[in-house]
């Protein structure tokens, strides 16, 4: 599960963060209203837990953002702001819930967990092929498709993306924890494995190559 944190105060940002990681989440840290932009464009978040107050704008406003992208991410305000019409107004503009500062760091987990369990299913489904990220299990006809690892998360990351062409490094950026360190080589590996492990044997076609941009999710075009 990953998740997004927006939170200026940078103490408190770094707390949360290490603090969820050792729960076993990923998590990301943004300090404006900007920088979450940015992240929420190139990656897919289960959760974002984000400061109503931020230097460049507000929690509230991002809610929209995160929902336009993907309605199923669940978006939890954290806010000072401890007065009812507040909390009401954060809820109505789409938060799925609203924790007030300062608050307990295990009631703010739970209440996470709950928010995420509460969240609904992450498979993708188009016509007859099923990509399930949590199971990492991908099916077509029925029968499973042995993808597994990084090509695995270049597929549902496209799949999840199929409207748009994505560039080797916006890959790189939303999969890989340290792109830095990685050349975009890895991208074309990881396409190859798809086509040589899931296309070729179901004479079906996922992904295509746009020549000097990226590539782009194109089934249920036939190989």
């Amino acid at each position: 599960m990953r998740i997004l944190i927006v939170e200026d105060e940078v103490t408190l940002n770094k707390t949360i963060a290490e603090g969820l990681q050792e729960f076993g989440y990923q998590a990301d840290s943004s300090e404006s209203f900007k920088d979450a932009e940015y992240y929420i464009g190139i990656r897919n978040y289960d959760l974002v837990l984000a400061d109503w107050m931020l230097p460049d704008g507000n929690g509230i406003d991002l809610i929209n953002v995160v929902k336009q992208k993907s309605p199923r991410t669940s978006v939890v305000i954290i806010s000072a702001k401890d007065d009812k019409d507040s909390e009401i107004k954060a809820l109505r503009a789409g938060a799925d819930d609203y924790i007030k500062k300062p608050f307990d760091f295990d009631i703010l987990v739970a209440r996470i967990e709950a928010r995420l369990r509460f969240g609904g299913t992450n498979v993708i489904k188009i016509d007859d092929l099923i990509i399930d990220p949590d199971e990492e299990k991908i099916t077509y006809l029925g029968q499973e498709v042995e993808l597994k690892g990084k090509p695995f998360e270049v597929l549902t990351h496209l799949a999840r993306h199929s409207d748009q062409i994505v560039s080797k490094e916006q890959l790189l950026d939303a999969i890989w924890e340290e792109p830095e360190l990685v050349t975009p080589n890895v991208i074309e590996v990881a396409i190859n494995q798809i086509r040589q492990k899931m296309d070729k044997p179901l004479n079906i076609s996922t992904i295509e190559t746009v020549r000097r941009r990226g590539y782009r999710f194109c089934f249920p075009k036939k190989a």
